[in-house]
């Protein structure tokens, strides 16, 4: 896939990933997929959109995912139960 796109989890990423973490990979996944740097401009309404979707996607993805051995509770879940 794009190289450019890194792990945005712990422990590969040593704190949370930040917004711009989050959008900078939804972009380039934008990019190569739809194969331009940047969208002509009758394209750059839909590729605004993927993109948003995109880091949105993520975001929900990075927040539920358990690690394993990670001090984080899974959504739901209270501290110690």
């Amino acid at each position: 896939m794009c190289r450019s796109i890194k792990t945005l989890r712990p422990p590969v990423l040593p704190e949370e990933a930040t917004e711009e973490d989050i959008r900078a990979a939804a972009l380039q996944y934008v990019r190569k997929v739809s194969g331009f740097r940047e969208p002509a401009a009758h394209n750059r309404v839909v590729f605004e959109q993927a993109v948003d979707e995109i880091a949105e996607a993520t975001e929900r993805l990075l927040k539920g995912i358990e690690v394993r051995g990670s001090a984080r509770p899974a959504p739901g879940e209270a501290q110690g139960a």
